[in-house]
């Protein structure tokens, strides 16, 4: 568990940081704790992290990205030049940083790998459950005055088996949650987590996918789970299953989720992420004209609930992803090691 550094901890600790990608949510929740960093000076910025806005960064110890900011390479390089020492992730994810550039250039990277698991598992619920009752086509209609139930028909998840792939923080607390709703919880995972060892029974993913009605994932992007989700594993799965993703987008072979659910395979789906989302993360496109958009495909499915990259949006998950951070941020000042440093053996 990380110490949280109060401010007579913190006198020595002088550190300038470029925020980007700021946001006035984001703004206010860094700036609540600021008071107890007295040795910490943030500017913030609208734009994102890329390697054009990188050099901006000059004179500046560190920088806070984003899961949506392009910490890549050519981010790197142009980081080194500015002198940063280290990236700041204000998120659990780091499959967007190059992490071998890092560690050539000596670049320290640091995330926030637990802020509120219950936030995301809470909302992979919530998804699950407005796929599976079509909460977001029976809004539509009783706008309308249409209060008639056709295409609202639903199942109960009493009884029905969830499965979760990945049982870490989140997925253990989606687990929870399933358990509330009076369901078998099967699980597959590398490492079985011992939290969950009275009422979950861990699995291979084929049988996973097999005895699922609602699959969520809980897993991170990386080599051996990118496309977890494609043709060969949606064909294993049952017929009328929900899926339901609050975790990467590119675990998703989006085309082949497209043709599964044209071919009936899904009652539902949820997705909090998706491939085609790092355009798209935060940011209002209401006025464009989306060509040749994964997205608009996808909601043009009746059994698709879509949201914004929002499972982590509580005030109590900012809190906790501030604080964190800037915890990172001292740690590192101080030449002490949290565990929540990135490196290219993860």
């Amino acid at each position: 568990m990380i110490k949280i550094l109060r401010s007579t901890e913190q006198e020595e600790c002088r550190m300038r940081i470029l925020f980007f990608d700021t946001k006035t949510y984001d703004k206010e929740s860094f700036e609540k704790q600021t008071g107890n960093y007295p040795g910490i000076e943030i500017d913030y910025l609208k734009t994102d992290l890329a390697p054009k806005t990188a050099p901006l960064a000059k004179g500046y110890d560190a920088v806070c990205a984003f899961v949506s900011s392009d910490v890549g390479s050519e981010t790197m390089d142009a980081l080194h030049e500015a002198g940063v020492r280290l990236v700041l992730m204000r998120c659990a994810g780091f499959n967007n940083v190059d992490l071998e550039k890092a560690a050539e250039y000596g670049i320290r990277v640091m995330r926030v790998p637990g802020y509120s698991p219950e936030a995301v598992a809470e909302h992979a619920m919530a998804l699950a459950l407005a796929a599976n009752r079509r909460i977001h086509k029976a809004y539509v209609k009783v706008r309308e005055n249409d209060f008639s139930l056709g295409g609202l028909m639903g199942m109960n998840f009493y009884q029905k088996t969830a499965g979760i792939v990945g049982t870490g923080k989140i997925g253990a607390a989606m687990a929870k949650i399933c358990r509330g709703f009076g369901m078998k919880v099967i699980a597959y995972d590398v490492y079985q987590n011992p939290e969950l060892a009275d009422f979950v029974t861990y699995v291979t993913l084929d049988e996973l996918l097999a005895s699922s009605d609602l699959i969520s994932l809980h897993c991170p992007l990386m080599d051996n789970t990118y496309h977890l989700i494609n043709k060969d594993t949606i064909a294993k799965m049952k017929d009328g299953v929900i899926l339901v993703n609050t975790s990467r987008g590119g675990l998703v072979k989006t085309n082949d989720l497209i043709d599964g659910i044209r071919a009936r395979k899904f009652f539902g789906v949820g997705l909090d992420v998706y491939e085609e989302e790092t355009k798209n993360v935060f940011e209002d496109r209401s006025d464009e004209i989306l060509e040749h958009s994964t997205t608009a495909r996808l909601l043009s499915f009746p059994n698709v609930m879509i949201t914004s990259h929002q499972g982590f949006f509580t005030e109590e998950a900012l809190a906790a992803i501030s604080q964190t951070t800037l915890d990172n941020a001292v740690a590192f000042e101080k030449g002490e090691i949290t565990g929540n440093e990135v490196t290219e053996r993860q």
